[in-house]
């Protein structure tokens, strides 16, 4: 005969239930976290990392203005990313971590193989080892930034200034002969020995411990900002009309205001260290 089954808790069901809904309710906040202000920065990095890429892919088709072009829109997206995440306050870990390795290739990989296809591998294995070299420095350059992050040790809007050249800054500064080239003829801009050249001040700066300005944490007073309007409107206008001459003199007016940082940032740096000791 057989025995009638057990009848069930109650209290059983009620913590199944509950579990249930729990389950329910985690699968929402995550898709709360798929909101469009969470994605747009994540995005932006993605697309900075697909124009980087693209760089490569337009140098191996020695199709060189269409490389340079590509990384520069890749620094644009760069700059776009960070803006987004912070007016969207969606400023993660996650996305810095992916930022720094959009970068990594964007500005670290992309800018070598351009550089190496166009001028160093007229040097056989000593052009591929300084590649290599600016390749590495720019790892370190940026793993020392996401340390420098969690740190608070980083740029801030009290002291606007990056440890060591930014990536995108070395990019563009290792690209300079090839710009120069794109405006005047001749065999000394591709030189292989100028191109290491410039490969090896650019390694150096980007793991040195020289202070550089940060765009990000600069910040105008109100009644600069419509001049500042002005001048980015005039500055839009001579990328459109003379891009490489522009790019190449707004280059070279950055590399110029490192030597100033490095004055105006010492008594701030000193005065820091004071506060540290005391």
């Amino acid at each position: 005969m057989n025995e009638d089954p057990k009848p069930r808790d109650p209290r059983s069901r009620g913590s199944r239930r509950a579990k249930a809904r729990q389950m329910v309710s985690a699968r929402l906040e995550k898709l709360e976290d798929l909101s469009i202000s969470k994605l747009v920065p994540s995005t932006l990095t993605l697309l900075g990392l697909c124009s980087g890429t693209t760089a490569i892919r337009f140098a191996l088709l020695h199709d060189w203005t269409s490389a340079v072009a590509a990384i520069v829109f890749a620094m644009i997206f760069d700059l776009l990313d960070g803006r987004a995440a912070r007016m969207l306050g969606a400023d993660t870990r996650f996305g810095a971590q992916l930022d720094s390795l959009a970068d990594l290739v964007s500005f670290g990989i992309a800018p070598g193989v351009i550089m190496y296809v166009w001028s160093l591998e007229a040097m056989g294995p000593a052009g591929w080892i300084a590649t290599l070299i600016f390749c590495a420095c720019a790892a370190i350059r940026l793993a020392r930034f996401n340390v420098q992050s969690v740190r608070d040790e980083g740029a801030t809007k009290a002291n606007p200034y990056f440890t060591g050249l930014p990536t995108p800054a070395a990019a563009c500064m290792m690209l300079l002969p090839m710009l120069v080239s794109f405006q005047w003829n001749g065999a000394l801009p591709r030189a292989p020995w100028v191109v290491a050249g410039m490969i090896a001040i650019t390694s150096a700066l980007m793991v040195s411990r020289l202070p550089t300005p940060s765009i990000k944490y600069m910040r105008l007073q109100r009644e600069h900002r419509i001049l500042a309007g002005i001048c980015s409107l005039l500055l839009l206008a001579l990328l459109i009309a003379w891009p490489w001459a522009t790019l190449t003199a707004g280059l070279l007016i950055y590399v110029a205001t490192i030597p100033v940082a490095m004055v105006v940032h010492h008594p701030h740096a000193a005065r820091q260290r004071r506060e540290a000791h005391s």
